[in-house]
């Protein structure tokens, strides 16, 4: 089910905060979020239920050994990792590792096909965190498999993330309270994420489609720039509004999960990029794999070579294809880089934001194109596609629609910090701020109701993230 679906808007998340507020208790009120989330993951994947059940008992398991303080505990973590990581293989690798030992010996070897379970990349990771977390510190396992149950498959975060920590979110299970106050920021943190989604990612995803899916006459300089540019506000806008309508749906039933984006086309380096980036993510690598292979603590060759293996699973993480293996390795690349560069003051920060952008639009080509043949397409025609066809100007006048060409605009404008600077000034004293407080109401109210009509005569159109 997705969040900007009519089903999800106007029957299942209606009857389900209704039912919320009105069961008495905690308890009754956290099997009812078990439940519901069960219902959603089953609306899409009824056979890949189990397999999410399955992930949830291991770590409960393997949890309670660990923290029981038996003799090889480490063992026990040993084989949740391994297990963990075995289903995410399975479902997500295999294609793409026989598909690399056909290639690589000239084999012919069938491909499995095997279906990919949406979101099972983020609740494998969730599931492994909360293990790592108990081998650390054993105060944090959770006795009562229904509130782990909740951590693992809560609806608003279980499919496209953010990232959520047990021990960010295991105090809010057990003692949290909604308010009026509480429920009104969340639902128009939710409105704003649909915005981005509906109104912004895809009217932008729509002209990044129409190059990376052109064939070689249709392409020239000025479209293939154009297709990068759109492809880097899409997919901004799209996992940016996802993340918003999750910590918004959080906040209408009590949680607080933290930011998992801060503009990060805003950076002046690639390192302060990944720290804007997909939060959750970079910290869970950072906190699970990073600091275990030894963080910065063993010498300058060895943190870079950490480095690379962080970004090359990082990569690998976002899909099972070569081009996300070495989007990986480029941004693992440029962070290296910088770390032996000497540090610059205000003009090597101004020149830093301008090919921070460059190498992040560059990156997002490897990303978005269905294989390194389409992206060395696209490279060719943004470096050298100087030859303008009449194809090409057909392709650019299609683009670049008066209603594109300001959603683009808009689209631009709002990837920059612009909405926090008026927050601020918004929580303030003062006639002014108070009638913006005020009249955030009716541009949520009015964004709303332009969602629903663009869902009235759009077609299905999934989050990105789905398919990691």
């Amino acid at each position: 089910m997705v969040f900007s679906s009519p089903a999800f808007l106007f029957v299942f998340f209606p009857v389900c905060f209704l039912l919320y507020r009105l069961l008495p208790n905690l308890t009754a009120k956290n099997l009812l979020l078990t439940l519901v989330s069960v219902v959603f993951y089953a609306f899409g994947e009824p056979v890949y239920v189990l397999l999410l059940l399955t992930s949830v008992i291991v770590n409960y398991l393997c949890g309670r050994i660990i923290a029981s303080g038996r003799s090889r505990k480490k063992l026990v973590l040993v084989l949740a990792v391994v297990i963990n990581l075995s289903l995410l293989s399975v479902f997500k690798y295999t294609d793409f590792a026989v598909s690399t030992v056909n290639h690589a010996f000239g084999l012919h070897l069938t491909l499995p096909g095997i279906a990919l379970p949406v979101g099972i990349s983020f609740f494998t990771f969730q599931g492994l965190s909360y293990v790592i977390d108990i081998y650390r510190d054993e105060t944090l396992v959770s006795r009562d498999f229904l509130k782990l149950a909740l951590y693992i498959s809560f609806f608003p975060q279980l499919i496209a993330g953010p990232i959520v920590k047990y021990h960010d979110v295991s105090l809010q299970i057990d003692r949290r309270k909604t308010c009026p106050a509480l429920t009104a920021d969340g639902l128009r943190r939710f409105i704003l994420g649909l915005s981005k989604k509906l109104l912004l990612s895809n009217t932008v995803g729509q002209m990044a489609d129409m190059v990376f899916t052109a064939g070689s006459s249709q392409l020239d300089a000025r479209t293939a720039w154009l297709g990068a540019v759109c492809y880097c506000l899409q997919i901004y806008f799209d996992f940016s509004g996802y993340s918003d309508m999750a910590i918004g749906l959080g906040r209408m039933f009590g949680f607080r999960f933290l930011e998992n984006f801060d503009h990060p086309y805003a950076s002046a380096s690639i390192q302060e990029f990944w720290r804007r980036w997909h939060i959750s993510l970079s910290s869970w690598f950072r906190d699970y794999l990073y600091i275990p292979l030894g963080g910065n603590r063993k010498g300058k060759l060895r943190t870079e070579l950490n480095k690379c293996v962080v970004f090359f699973c990082t990569g690998l993480w976002h899909g099972a294809s070569w081009n996300f293996v070495l989007w990986g390795l480029w941004h693992g690349l440029f962070i290296i880089l910088e770390d032996l560069l000497p540090k610059g003051g205000k003009v090597r920060r101004l020149l830093g934001h301008a090919t921070t952008l460059l190498i992040v639009l560059l990156g997002f080509v490897l990303f978005r194109a269905d294989t390194l043949a389409d992206a060395g397409l696209v490279f060719s025609k943004m470096f050298a596609g100087t030859e303008i066809t009449l194809q090409s100007a057909a392709l650019l006048r299609s683009m670049l629609t008066p209603y594109h060409g300001f959603i683009l605009g808009v689209s631009a404008v709002f990837s920059l910090p612009l909405l926090p600077r008026v927050k601020r000034f918004a929580n303030g004293s003062g006639t002014v701020p108070a009638l913006l407080r005020i009249g955030s109401y009716g541009i949520s109210a009015a964004l709303f109701a332009l969602c629903v009509m663009n869902l009235a005569g759009s077609q299905f159109n999934p989050f990105i993230y789905f398919r990691f």
